[in-house]
Parts: C-alpha cells; sequence; structure tokens
C-alpha cells in the first residue's frame, strides 16, 4: 500500500518522465508536493524504491525509473515491461492525487520489503492529538566535534547546518555538536553520534549539558552540583569525575536528543 504522498509523488515522476524522458529533480518535486524540505522527498523516494515501484539508476543524473504503477492509475512501466499500456486510464492530473485511494500492491514481482499498513482510525482512537501525514525537518547549525572525553576547545563553523526533524525540538533556541570519544557511551552516547542541544545557561543536577571550563574549554557531561562545587561526570568507568569551583564552569545547553548513522 502507499501513503497519498507516495501516490502523488509516483504520479508525479511517471509523468514527467512519459512527457521528456527525465525524471523531475528533488527541488521540483518538493514543490509539487509543497513540501519544505528534500528529507521528505528523500524519504518518500527511499519508500517507493522498498515496496518495488521505482528503482534509482547508477551512474546517471536524476537516475528514477518508474518500475510499475499501482492498480487503477496504470500498468506495468520501466525496466519491467511496456506491454499493455495502450489503452490505459489516463493519469489523474497532479492536483486530483489527493482524491486517490490507496492503492494495493501489484503482485508481480514481489518489493524487497513490504511492511503491514495500519489503516486510519488514529484520530478516533487518539482523541485531541493531529496525525501529521509527514515530519519536517528544521536545519540547525552545527558547531564541529566536541569531546566526549578530555575537554577541547569548542569549534564553531557557523556556515555548518543539519537537518534535524522537528518532533525532536522543544521551545527555544537549539544547536547541534559532533561527538568525539567515548567517556559517554554508558548513556548512550557514541563516537561520531551528532547531539541536539537546547541552549540555556543553567541546568538541574542530573542533567546532560555542554559545559564551558574556564572560557576555554567545552565538553559534554552529567553534571552533579555538590555544594558550592560542580563535578562533570562521565558515562565511562576509564574516565574520571572532574570537580570544579562553580564559577570555573558555565552551562551552555543541555541535551535533548540524538541522532545516529549506521
Amino acid at each position: 500500500m502507499l501513503t497519498r504522498k507516495q501516490q502523488e509523488l509516483l504520479v508525479f515522476i511517471h509523468d514527467r518522465l512519459q512527457q521528456g524522458g527525465i525524471s523531475p529533480s528533488f527541488d521540483e518535486m518538493k514543490e509539487a508536493l509543497g513540501l519544505k524540505s528534500k528529507s521528505g522527498i528523500h524519504r518518500l523516494i527511499t519508500g517507493l524504491e522498498e515496496r518495488g515501484f521505482i528503482r534509482r539508476l547508477p551512474h546517471r543524473a536524476r537516475a528514477l525509473d518508474v518500475m510499475r504503477m499501482p492498480d487503477g492509475i496504470a500498468g506495468v512501466v520501466g525496466g519491467l515491461s511496456a506491454v499493455g499500456l495502450a489503452g490505459l486510464p489516463p493519469l489523474p492530473p497532479a492536483g486530483s492525487v489527493e482524491e486517490a485511494k490507496t492503492a494495493v500492491p501489484p503482485s508481480l514481482p514481489p518489493p524487497r520489503f513490504q511492511p503491514s499498513v495500519i489503516k486510519g482510525g488514529f484520530a478516533t482512537a487518539l482523541p485531541g492529538r493531529v496525525v501529521a501525514a509527514e515530519v519536517e525537518a528544521v536545519a540547525l547549525p552545527l558547531y564541529g566535534r566536541i569531546a566526549a572525553g578530555t575537554p577541547i576547545e569548542a569549534l564553531r563553523d557557523h556556515t555548518a547546518t543539519i537537518a534535524v526533524p522537528a518532533n525532536l525540538l522543544a521551545e527555544g533556541d537549539h544547536y547541534a555538536l559532533e561527538i568525539a570519544g567515548d567517556s559517554m557511551i554508558d548513556a548512550g552516547i557514541l563516537d561520531g553520534d551528532t547531539v541536539i542541544i537546547r541552549r540555556c545557561d543553567n541546568a538541574e543536577s542530573g542533567n546532560i549539558v555542554v559545559a564551558l571550563v574556564d572560557e576555554n574549554e567545552v565538553t559534554l557531561k552529567r553534571l552533579r552540583r555538590k555544594g558550592q562545587a560542580i563535578a562533570l561526570e562521565p558515562a565511562n568507568p576509564a574516565f574520571e569525575t572532574r570537580i570544579f569551583g562553580a564559577d570555573r564552569v558555565r552551562v551552555q545547553g543541555k541535551l535533548v536528543g540524538l541522532l545516529r548513522h549506521y
């Protein structure tokens, strides 16, 4: 089964291929579907590829080929077969895809992955909640690598950004940092992870924070308050807790999220 957005994108790509033989650009797809970022297009294309409706062609720009269309819209196309295309019902105009019913995948070659889809009913099951069709991304500044081991001077590259799902963010100003080191592995923070930080200048004892030490060293640690002292506590027994006077440590943000590539 396809979501409405997946079906709308598939029809748009198919229509452009039929007209000019070249698949549309990601910017054109984003504009046609009314999305605010290309990350949503990436997710839709991945979903269509997993279900066997499109394939990516290597070593070619705009390398998308439509393999088949849902029942009731068009027949098998692209690299599988062109037989039977004549006489098929015409494609609906781009604006009418929202009215199309969710299609059942044809029986020809099974896609690599066919997840079960539960249809509808969420608004009724969860009163007062709105179910979003697409998760939008927000561009956050990426301030370079921060040590999750020995503190290092913060690397601030204000030209670099990273796209983050909006539902990871709360109110306030946020930024992202890449982790270097393994002193927080027991807290699930690994070398190479990207952490999402909400900017603040105060935090409760036990919070994982970005701490500025002596105005020139920055580290990610769990903050513990002990009287007039502040302890910066690692989450790895191989590293020692460091204790400073309160006037030597300044909180620059609190951990609110984490991104990881596999």
